[in-house]
C-alpha cells in the first residue's frame, strides 16, 4: 500500500478496534453474511498494518476462544485470503518477529481451527526454532500439555523434543489419539515411543512410579492408565505404523503367554484340539524364548505331569537350571520310545472318528494338492465350466489376537468327484518370482463373477475379506460376485424354522448325539458349519484340525482330509437341501431363491434407506414404499448366537441369563478376534464405538451390531433383542449356565 497517497482517497490509519465494533454489529445479523465479508476486506484495506490490526482485534475480544465458528475465525480466514491477493502487506525482519511473539501468546488459547490460518499469516514456520521450542516448553511447564503438543505438531517441532516427556502426561489424560498424531510423521519417534511403552509393560515395573510425578494433573484418568491399556495401545501402534513387533519384547511375550494359556485351555479343558495341532502351535509360540519356556514348564506341570514336562524340556533344550523341581530327575530317566499302547489308542481313536464324524465320500487319490501354476491349470479347466457347482472354503493360521489380518494359506475347491487344494503362499511366491502376479487372481475373479457357476460357501463375505487381505489384486471380488450360495444364510433360515430337524425325513436323536459328545470327551456342542452338517447329513464335521498351523509345510494327512471335507460337505448339504427342501422347513424354490442372491455384498450403514433394515441373517428386508421397515422373523434366544466385544461383558452376561448363546472376548483380546469367531461359528458381533467400523467390514451384512456403550446392560439387551426380534419366554430365562462360553 502506498502510504503517501491522499488520506481522503484511502482512509489510512483506521483504528482496528473501531473496525471490530462494526464487524461485531454485522456478526449479530446472520442474514448480512455477504456484507460482513465485504466490510472485513474494506477494513483491512484501510488499516495501516493489517497483520498488527488482526492481533489487536483478537486480543480485545474473546468470542474466538470457544469451539465452533466465531467472528474471530471469520476475520482471520478472510485476512488469509486477502493477503494472497495483496502480498505486499507481508512483513519481515524485526517487525515480523514482534508480530510472531504476539501471535504465539494467542495460539496458546485459540481453538484448533484458528491454528493453521494464524501460523500461515504470521509465517511461524520461518520463526527462530529455539524461540518456538522455548515457548512450547513454557506451555508444558504451565501444565498445558495438550496445547503444547498440538502446537508442536503444527510447527513440526517433534524431532527436537523428548518424546517420553511430551507424551506421558497425554497418556495419563487418555489422549492417545493426540499421542498417535504427535509421532505420526516420524518413524524414529514411533519406535522410541513404542520402546518406552514396552518398558512400562515389563514384569515388575511399577506404573505408579510414572503417575507419581503427575499427581496434580488435571483430567487425570488413572483407571485408563494400566498395563492392559498400554498393551492394547502398543499393538494398535505396531499395526498402524507397521513397526517390527520385535521392538516390543515385553508386550509380545505377554501376548504369547496368553496364547499359551489359551492353547492349554483348548487342549486340556475343552479338549477340542488334536495333539499334533496343539504341539505345532505351542512350538511356534514358545520358540527359543527362555522366558516363555519357563512358563511352559509350569503349565505342563499344572495340566499334565512331570514326564510330559521333561519331554518338552528335551524338545526345547531348556537349560537344567531353569527346570522346576522334579523335572530334571524325570529328564534323566526319560527314554524316547513309542509305546504300543499309544499306537493301539491311536487306531481306536481313528475308528471312533469314522463312526462319529462326517467322512469324505471320494477316494484319497481324488484330492489334489496344487503348488505350481502348471498344476492349477487342470483345476481351472474343470472348474470354469457353465453349470458347474463348486464348494469353496479357505484356511488360514489362527491369529490368537496377534497383529495383522489373516492371510489365506489354503484355498479349497470341491467338485462332485474331486477336490483341489491350492497352496496360496507357494503360488504367490512363484507368481512374484515370474512377474505374473495377475494370473491366479484373474482366474479366482472369473470364478466368482461367473453367474453360470454356482459357488457354495459358509460365511463367504469373511472368506473374501481374508482373500483380499492376502492378495491385493482380489480386492472388490465380493462386489463382482454372482451365482453364490452362502450356506450360513441357509443355516439361519433352518434354525428359525419351526419344523423339527430331520435327517432324510427321520428325526435326529438329540439324546444320542449328546451321549456321543460325552463319549468323545467333548465339552462343547457343535457350532457353525459342523452343526449344519450334523443337522442335514447326520454327523458333524471333525473340527480338531481347525486350529492347525496352516502355514506350515508339508501339511499333515489329517489336515489335507479336514480341508477337503470342509469344502466337499458343502456340495452334499446343497444337494440334499435342493432334493427335499420341505423336510427341512425351506421353500420348494430353494435353488431359484438362493443362487445369485447378493448376500455377500456388504454395504456401508449409511447406504441403507428407510425401506431396508438389516436382519440377523445378513439380508435386507425390503418393504413397500408405504412401509418404513420390515422386521426380521421372530426367533427364540436358543436360535440367537452372538459374540460380545470386551467392552460389553455386562451385556453378554445379561443376554446369557435370557437364554442367548453368548461368547465374550477377554479384556486383553484384540477386537478383531470377534470377527474370527463370528465367521467360524456363524455368530452376530455385538460391539460399540470405533471397533464397529472395523468389524462390520469383516463379516456379512447385518452380522455386526453397534450397541450404545453409555447405557446399562439391561437397556443394551432390550435394544439387541428388539433389533433382531428375539422373543424371550419364561422357559428361556436362566436356561444357560453362566460359566458356559
Amino acid at each position: 500500500m502506498n502510504q503517501d497517497s491522499d488520506s481522503s482517497d484511502q482512509p489510512t490509519g483506521q483504528d482496528p478496534l473501531l473496525l471490530l465494533k462494526t464487524l461485531q454489529l454485522l456478526w449479530t445479523k446472520k442474514e448480512m453474511k455477504k456484507q460482513l465479508k465485504e466490510e472485513i476486506r474494506r477494513g483491512f484495506a484501510g488499516l495501516e498494518d493489517p497483520l498488527a490490526g488482526l492481533l489487536d482485534m483478537l486480543e480485545n475480544s474473546s468470542d474466538w476462544k470457544g469451539k465452533g465458528h466465531s467472528l474471530g475465525y471469520c476475520i482471520t480466514t478472510e485476512l488469509q485470503l486477502w493477503i494472497e491477493e495483496h502480498p505486499a502487506v507481508q512483513q519481515s525482519g524485526i517487525k515480523l518477529k514482534k508480530l510472531q511473539a504476539r501471535v504465539l501468546r494467542i495460539l496458546a488459547q485459540c481453538p484448533a481451527n484458528l491454528l493453521d490460518p494464524l501460523i500461515s499469516i504470521y509465517q511461524l514456520h520461518t520463526a527462530d526454532r529455539n524461540y518456538l521450542l522455548e515457548h512450547v516448553s513454557h506451555l508444558y511447564h504451565k501444565g498445558d500439555y495438550k496445547e503444547a503438543a498440538i502446537l508442536s505438531i503444527k510447527l513440526k517441532l517433534q524431532p527436537d523434543q523428548d518424546v517420553e516427556k511430551m507424551c506421558t502426561p497425554l497418556l495419563l489424560q487418555d489422549k492417545t489419539n493426540l499421542v498417535e498424531d504427535y509421532v505420526g510423521e516420524y518413524p524414529e519417534l514411533q519406535s522410541k515411543l513404542l520402546q518406552i511403552l514396552d518398558t512400562w509393560c515389563e514384569p515388575g515395573f511399577n506404573i505408579r512410579d510414572i503417575t507419581r510425578q503427575y499427581q496434580g494433573l488435571s483430567r487425570y484418568k488413572p483407571d485408563k492408565f494400566n498395563r492392559k491399556m498400554l498393551s492394547k495401545l502398543v499393538f494398535r501402534l505396531l499395526d498402524r505404523f507397521n513397526v517390527d513387533p520385535a521392538l516390543c519384547p515385553n508386550v509380545i511375550n505377554q501376548r504369547h503367554l496368553r496364547t499359551l494359556n489359551y492353547l492349554f485351555y483348548k487342549r486340556f479343558v475343552e479338549k477340542t484340539m488334536t495333539q499334533e495341532n496343539w504341539t505345532d502351535h505351542v512350538q511356534s509360540t514358545v520358540g527359543e524364548n527362555r522366558w516363555l519356556q519357563g512358563h511352559l514348564m509350569q503349565l505342563l506341570i499344572s495340566y499334565c505331569d512331570l514326564n510330559t514336562a521333561a519331554r518338552w524340556a528335551q524338545r526345547c533344550n531348556v537349560p537344567k537350571e531353569m527346570l522346576p523341581y522334579g523335572v530334571a530327575d524325570e529328564l534323566q530317566k526319560l527314554q524316547i520310545q513309542e509305546r504300543v499302547e499309544d499306537a493301539a489308542k491311536a487306531d481306536n481313536y481313528e475308528e471312533s472318528k469314522k463312526k462319529d464324524y462326517y467322512q469324505l465320500p471320494i477316494p484319497r487319490a481324488n484330492i489334489h494338492f496344487l503348488q505350481t501354476w502348471e498344476e492349477t491349470l487342470q483345476c481351472w479347466e474343470k472348474v470354469l465350466q457353465p453349470g458347474q457347482v463348486v464348494g469353496i472354503d479357505m484356511e488360514w493360521r489362527p491369529s490368537f489376537g496377534m497383529v495383522g489380518k489373516p492371510r489365506v494359506s489354503l484355498l479349497q475347491i470341491a467338485l462332485k468327484d474331486e477336490v483341489f487344494l491350492l497352496d496360496l503362499p507357494r503360488l504367490l511366491e512363484q507368481a512374484e518370482a515370474e512377474s505374473e502376479k495377475e494370473k491366479l487372481p484373474h482366474f479366482i475373479q472369473m470364478l466368482y463373477s461367473d453367474a453360470a457357476i454356482t459357488k457354495l460357501g459358509y460365511g463367504i463375505s469373511g472368506d473374501l475379506s481374508s482373500l483380499a487381505a492376502t492378495w491385493s489384486a482380489l480386492k472388490g471380488t465380493d462386489k463382482q460376485a454372482q451365482g453364490v450360495v452362502d450356506l450360513l444364510t441357509v443355516d439361519k433360515q433352518l434354525q428359525k424354522s419351526s419344523i423339527d430337524w430331520k435327517k432324510g425325513g427321520r428325526k435326529v436323536d438329540v439324546l444320542s448325539l449328546e451321549q456321543s459328545y460325552k463319549d468323545r470327551g467333548f465339552r462343547q456342542p457343535e457350532k457353525g458349519l459342523s452343526l449344519l452338517v450334523q443337522h442335514v447329513l447326520g454327523k458333524p464335521l471333525d473340527k480338531t484340525e481347525q486350529l492347525s498351523n496352516w502355514e506350515k509345510r508339508p501339511l499333515r494327512e489329517e489336515q489335507i482330509l479336514y480341508a477337503a471335507s470342509d469344502a466337499y460337505c458343502l456340495l452334499e448339504i446343497y444337494e440334499k437341501l435342493c432334493k427335499d427342501p420341505a423336510s427341512f422347513g425351506l421353500s420348494s424354490d430353494l435353488t431359484k431363491s438362493l443362487v445369485g442372491k447378493p448376500s455377500i455384498k456388504p454395504r456401508a450403514k449409511k447406504q441403507l434407506n428407510k425401506q431396508e433394515v438389516p436382519s440377523p441373517s445378513g439380508q435386507q428386508c425390503k418393504g413397500s414404499k408405504k412401509e418404513t421397515s420390515c422386521p426380521p422373523a421372530p426367533i427364540s434366544p436358543k436360535e440367537f448366537s452372538v459374540v460380545c466385544d470386551n467392552m460389553l461383558q455386562g451385556l453378554g452376561r445379561y443376554l446369557r441369563c435370557l437364554g442367548v448363546d453368548v461368547r465374550m472376548l477377554e479384556n486383553e483380546d484384540d477386537h478383531r478376534k470377534a470377527a474370527e469367531i463370528a465367521r467360524q461359528e456363524g455368530r452376530v458381533i455385538l460391539t460399540s464405538g470405533l471397533p464397529y467400523q472395523t468389524l462390520q467390514s469383516q463379516v456379512a451384512e447385518g452380522r455386526c451390531f453397534s450397541v450404545n456403550c453409555s447405557e446399562k446392560a439391561k437397556e443394551q439387551a432390550l435394544q439387541v433383542l428388539k433389533h433382531f426380534n428375539v422373543q424371550v419366554s419364561l422357559a428361556d430365562i436362566f436356561s444357560r449356565c453362566q460359566a458356559a462360553w
